[in-house]
């Protein structure tokens, strides 16, 4: 299996969203980070040339984001995963992908840190945070067999910057 791990695409300022009085969990992509998005997911897909499953936190920004990955793979479904949200232990999202094993490849859209906490427990089997994710980064970690903490091998890891270079 491979799995691909998306941080969502760069939102509006949590401070001013606050004072809207809205929860931080309907907090969208600005429309520059909507921009930005499509071109690095143009650029994922020549990294990758096609998705099994595409999963997204439930909130707005990861959903968004999601949205924007699925156009460029063909308006592959999208599904919602609640163990994606912030502050989720990072075995849940194990327990997630276990029902997924028939999949060649999984991405997963969600955020800071737990991706990082994730693919840092994925690799190396301990649970800290040892990757960052910048807004809109990417990274790929395959496992020979079933996905478990420390039997990943990370593939790449590529910036913004790298996916929107590959876009074009």
């Amino acid at each position: 299996m491979q799995l691909i791990l998306i941080r969502h695409g760069i939102a509006e300022d949590a401070a001013e969203f606050a004072d809207t009085g809205k929860p931080d969990s309907e907090r969208p992509l600005t429309k520059h980070g909507r921009w930005k998005m499509e071109r690095l997911a143009r650029g994922l897909h020549r990294a990758v040339p096609a998705l099994d499953v595409l999963g997204s936190s439930p909130l707005r920004r990861a959903e968004q984001t999601a949205k924007i990955v699925s156009r460029a793979f063909h308006d592959i479904e999208v599904t919602t995963v609640p163990v994606l949200a912030p502050e989720i232990p990072v075995g849940d999202v194990l327990s997630w992908l276990k029902h997924h094993l028939a999949a060649t490849r999984v991405a997963i859209v969600g955020h800071e840190p737990q991706l990082g906490e994730l693919t840092t427990w994925l690799l190396t089997g301990t649970a800290a945070a040892g990757v960052e994710f910048r807004k809109g980064g990417a990274c790929l970690v395959e496992f020979k067999g079933r996905a478990s903490a420390g039997s990943g091998r990370l593939q790449w890891m590529l910036t913004p910057a790298l996916l929107r270079d590959l876009a074009d």
